[in-house]
């Protein structure tokens, strides 16, 4: 694996899909799992998010599919924090198959980190633990390779035209 271990979970029966693999819906599941793992990890856990009414929101992620996950799979996902600012984590994650080679999947997900209050919402600048833990992660993860390519531009190209 080319990251941090952040999170390990069986796949349940009722995530298969009627092509008997993981459904396209659950790896974002099991990636948005990994980021409450990682919440955890910095500082931002449970009692954090009730004291301050902070959290993190996900602005956007971009997913790869690149191997099927079965039922008897365990699914493994590892982490690199590829940058952050005061406000923003920009993360990648990788799902692996326990005991199984390559990459299953891959996402890359932008966080923000904001505040919640009488129905309305804002950013909010981390807490200086929270920034730095996530600079501790940053720097273990600075060296490790990527397993699953990065985010891209999506599109349909148009179809060549004949001369």
């Amino acid at each position: 694996m080319a990251g941090i271990p952040i999170l390990r979970t069986p796949i349940l029966p009722e995530w298969i899909d009627y092509n008997g693999h993981l459904r396209d819906a659950y790896y974002g599941l099991i990636f948005s799992q990994a980021t409450d793992a990682l919440m955890d990890r910095i500082g931002l856990d449970a009692g954090y998010r009730a004291s301050t009414g902070c959290t993190l929101y996900t602005v956007e992620m971009h997913l790869h599919y690149l191997q099927e996950v079965k039922a008897e799979d365990t699914a493994e996902v590892t982490l690199r924090i590829l940058a952050t600012d005061a406000k923003r984590i920009h993360l990648a994650l990788e799902l692996v198959r326990a005991g199984k080679e390559g990459v299953a999947a891959g996402a890359e997900v932008m966080l923000l980190h904001v505040q919640q209050h009488g129905g309305t919402v804002s950013t909010a600048v981390f807490p200086a633990a929270v920034s730095a833990a996530l600079a501790t992660l940053r720097d273990q993860s600075a060296s490790l390779a990527a397993a699953a390519p990065g985010s891209r531009r999506m599109e349909l190209r148009a179809a060549a035209r004949p001369s």
